[in-house]
């Protein structure tokens, strides 16, 4: 049976219950775009179709209306905070003084500004992924995994994840730390006296006391069991501290710049000079030395520092730009909370660190800088207990966010389901993932074991130096192939960006030490060789796969025959150039079409397949199609167009194409959309032979599951250098998996079409919500990072502009006109068939004329071009659902109702899509 029957056959018996039989869109096919949930599909939801429905129910589109949940937050408490948090650690105040002392200024500020430009180019990159598409939880593994493929996404997505998890324990440290040298007699232990011998500068030598080792254990221990107490309460309880932690935080940063300003105080060291310009020339340079365990300068340390070593011990304090993105399930818009969250809390903070240096530097002497290791408590106005409070809150509140983000950050790549071995902390959605926080907690706790802050940053360094190079490499990558679901709203990142911050985390990584760097890339080559044997594949594409589209016949073999994911779909036009006459011979193809299908592939990129068919024998005409195919190769180069020319030779125009149809293409480089000029000269011309000719190219396309671009007022498209102003109206009446939208998007990508905006018109049933409607596809374009505007023409309405007032009166002549032709038409068969003594036939295939069907469906495209005129008179250009040729009837008919479609619109593409999503919001 011809899979149209069996579909025809299916949705007979379905909707002979229903109330299907009775829709006024019957025409456009059983899935107009209210009675199915068809959008759905694109957005990788089930769609639960009810079992039995009324007449009285009305299945809704609900697409993007979330679940009831809990409030879900915004910029500033979901992404700046935590963000600000994470950055603004242990490192500022109890290591930042140090390194400038060690570093020199003119160092220092290299170091900052090296390290900030690292994170401010991957939080561009990170940015422009995180606009690029509907963002769930798992931050940064989400991005890379999406981006790059499963296998990237969970060895990057693991090794992130152990970075977080050790930040904990680097933040406890520093609060314990902090809190044993501001209440040295809360020890257990006895505490480590280390004398700094300076009689050569003409001093004396000075005493300082560190905490034992043993103490930080203990209570770097029972400070991480606490934390996760308070995890355990759920982000919400985060949510409500989060505000209590960072205030006496920026309360602090304040009574430090207050306290260098008001220098030196009565009861100052002499090593604090107060502002001094003598002091910055004098640390001005760089002054390393070796140190012990504790950073304590010693000249028989064990420890000699450089600038590659206190790079490694820096960057752990701008390394908080992940922490809006690993809450991305509990964000309220991540496409505009992550960038502006993300990008403020880096410029900020960079900003301060950048001025901290001068401060510190013109504050004290180098002396004074290595061996307080609390200068900034010293300095603090008005006493140094508040930095104390700072240091110990700042470091508790980065603790938490870190033991908040890594159990999410874990559960997300549990429940992708990519590897067995982590079922164990999958975790239902709005749940707390208690499995996920004690297996954090257990990695957290270990760390805080070793006790030194110094050892520990370096590694979370090459944890979060290895996920920022992921970020952007995946931004580059994407950026590289620029497919057409590559459409970030943020418009500053580029590839050179993406590309330049890549290879600064690498160099990075390497300057800090180079057996780290091999270590931790060791073991994400392991994570990744473990997944790509035992895991999974996931079902939301890989971004590699785009590239193998570009790459020929070396990438034929890698794609496979296999159905194209949306987010690798690209356009690949079969252009039908001389299907209906008025071309002079030596004219191989219609001068627009060219011009045309490069306005359907984004920058020009892509395959275009042009076809045409010479009538005859093969053997006889096989020199003939050499020329043809000569000349319209030309005609391709002269318009710059990608693609390749096809001359075809068969007996009629309909089995050449039904043969081209069958066999064009070599695996998934087939072409998928069928591009070809409206017939507008069939009736003028008086050929007779179009209408069964156009029926059954639209037929084999839909057979083949090709989908059909049919262009009217070809003649007057314009050129890359005729722009346009107005609007692009769609007229979305049927599913067609988003092609019509993406070929508005693809137009806008165009010169000409630049500074046109797109109008979505949604025919829906009478019986339809149009305001649910509305917020429904509103809601489902903006997840797909298209802008338009949505209005909704109901059948009330619908019918209301056509029998109403403003009824155009050429259409209505129009309408009168082709009812009289299609009478006339159809009383000729008849009357042939009664003298033959044979049924209805034409085109050797048995019809059934429905008289009462004929003139419904020519009044619905009545009122359907009625609305167009009404409301898109002034369009720069038309898109319409193509309706399938209705089943038996004859295709005469078809082309009446076609014609009184597009009577009176000047330019308009009929889309009809093949049953597959080209849109994706997926990144």
């Amino acid at each position: 049976m011809d899979p149209r029957m069996r579909v025809a056959s299916s949705n007979a018996h379905r909707t002979s219950s229903a109330r299907q039989s009775d829709s006024k869109l019957e025409l456009f096919g059983f899935d107009s775009l209210v009675n199915i949930l068809g959008l759905k599909s694109m957005a990788e939801e089930p769609a639960q179709t009810p079992a039995s429905p009324t007449d009285s129910e009305d299945i809704g589109i609900t697409i993007g209306r979330p679940q009831e949940t809990d409030p879900k937050l915004g910029t500033l408490m979901g992404v700046f905070v935590p963000c600000l948090q994470n950055i603004l650690g242990i490192i500022y105040y109890i290591r930042f003084t140090w390194i400038v002392g060690m570093g020199g200024i003119w160092q220092s500020l290299v170091l900052v500004a090296l390290c900030g430009a690292c994170t401010f180019l991957t939080a561009i990159s990170l940015s422009a992924i995180a606009t690029n598409g509907a963002m769930k939880g798992g931050g940064p593994y989400y991005l890379i995994g999406r981006a790059l493929g499963p296998e990237v996404g969970v060895s990057i997505g693991l090794c992130f994840f152990l970075g977080n998890a050790v930040a904990g324990a680097m933040y406890v440290l520093g609060a314990v730390e902090t809190f044993l040298d501001a209440v040295p007699s809360a020890g257990l232990f006895q505490e480590k006296v280390t004398v700094v011998d300076s009689t050569a500068n003409g001093g004396s030598g000075i005493t300082i006391s560190t905490p034992s080792l043993h103490d930080l254990q203990i209570y770097g221990v029972i400070v991480t069991i606490l934390l996760c107490f308070i995890v355990f309460g759920g982000v919400k309880i985060i949510n409500k501290v989060a505000p209590a932690f960072l205030m006496p935080v920026l309360f602090s940063i304040l009574c430090i710049y207050i306290g260098v300003l008001s220098a030196p105080g009565l009861n100052s060291p002499k090593g604090i000079t107060g502002l001094s310009t003598t002091t910055l020339v004098d640390n001005w340079s760089a002054d390393y030395q070796r140190t012990n365990d504790a950073g304590v300068p010693d000249p028989n340390g064990p420890i000699y520092w450089d600038f590659n070593a206190l790079l490694g011990l820096f960057f752990p304090a701008v390394t908080g730009i992940m922490a809006g993105s690993n809450r991305s399930a509990s964000l309220k818009d991540t496409q505009s909370s992550i960038p502006i969250g993300t990008l403020y809390a880096t410029l900020l903070t960079t900003m301060m660190y950048l001025l901290s240096v001068f401060l510190f530097g013109a504050l004290a002497t180098r002396q004074e800088l290595l061996t307080d290791r609390l200068l900034t408590a010293t300095v603090a106005w008005p006493a140094p207990a508040v930095i104390h409070i700072g240091i110990i809150l700042s470091t508790l509140g980065a603790a938490l966010q870190s033991l908040t983000g890594a159990p999410r950050l874990l559960v997300a790549i549990a429940n992708d389901d990519i590897l067995p071995v982590l079922n164990c902390f999958k975790a239902y959605e709005g749940s707390e993932p208690h499995v996920a926080t004690l297996f954090t907690s257990f990695i957290c706790i270990s760390c805080v074991v070793i006790g030194n802050l110094d050892l520990i940053t370096p590694t979370i360094t090459m944890f979060f130096l290895l996920c920022y190079a992921g970020v952007n490499l995946s931004c580059f990558l994407l950026d590289l192939l620029d497919a057409p679901s590559w459409r970030p709203r943020w418009k500053l990142h580029h590839w050179s960006l993406s590309l330049i911050g890549a290879l600064l985390c690498i160099v990075i990584m390497f300057m800090i030490s180079w057996a780290f760097t091999v270590v931790s890339l060791a073991l994400a080559s392991l994570i990744y060789y473990y997944v790509s044997l035992k895991g999974k594949a996931g079902d939301w594409g890989d971004g590699f796969k785009s590239a193998y589209f570009q790459l020929a016949l070396r990438s034929l073999r890698s794609l496979g025959a296999n159905q194209v994911h949306p987010k690798n779909w690209y356009p690949i036009p079969l252009i039908f150039c001389r299907p209906w006459g008025r071309l002079p011979e030596d004219v191989p193809c219609h001068p627009k079409l060219a011009d045309f299908a490069n306005f359907m592939k984004k920058k020009g990129r892509g395959m275009s397949i042009f076809v045409s068919i010479i009538d005859g024998d093969y053997h006889e005409s096989a020199e003939d199609a050499k020329a043809v195919c000569r000349q319209l190769s030309a005609y391709i180069d002269d318009k710059r167009c990608e693609g390749v020319a096809e001359i075809i030779v068969a007996p009629s125009m309909s089995d050449g194409f039904r043969s081209i149809v069958q066999t064009m293409g070599l695996g998934n480089l087939k072409p998928n959309i069928v591009v070809m000029r409206y017939p507008e000269i069939w009736r003028s011309e008086n050929l007779t032979q179009i209408p069964s000719t156009f029926v059954g190219i639209i037929n084999d396309c839909i057979t083949a599951n090709k989908a059909v671009v049919t262009v009217k007022g070809l003649d007057e498209w314009p050129n890359e250098y005729q722009r346009q102003y107005g609007t692009i109206d769609l007229y979305w009446i049927v599913r067609d998996g988003g092609l019509m939208l993406l070929l508005s998007q693809l137009l806008l990508t165009k010169d000409s079409f630049e500074d046109c905006k797109i109008q979505v018109f949604c025919i829906a049933e009478e019986d339809t919500e149009a305001e649910e409607l509305k917020a429904d596809i509103k809601k489902f374009l903006y997840d797909l990072r298209m802008r338009a505007e949505v209005i909704v023409v109901t059948m009330k309405s619908f019918e209301a502009h056509a029998d109403g007032s403003s009824r155009i009166d050429d259409t209505q002549e129009a309408y009168t006109s082709a009812q009289n032709r299609i009478k006339v038409y159809l009383s000729e068969m008849k009357e042939t068939a009664e003298r033959e003594g044979r049924p209805l036939m034409e085109g050797g295939k048995q019809v059934v004329v429905n008289e009462q069907k004929v003139d419904k469906f020519l009044n619905t495209m009545l009122k359907l071009n009625a609305t167009i005129l009404r409301h898109s008179r002034m369009a720069v250009v038309v898109l319409v659902s193509l309706p399938a040729p209705p089943l038996n009837q004859p295709a005469y008919c078809y082309m009446e109702y076609m014609d009184l479609l597009v009577e009176n619109v000047p330019r308009m593409l009929m889309v009809r899509g093949y049953r597959r999503d080209v849109v994706t919001l997926f990144t």
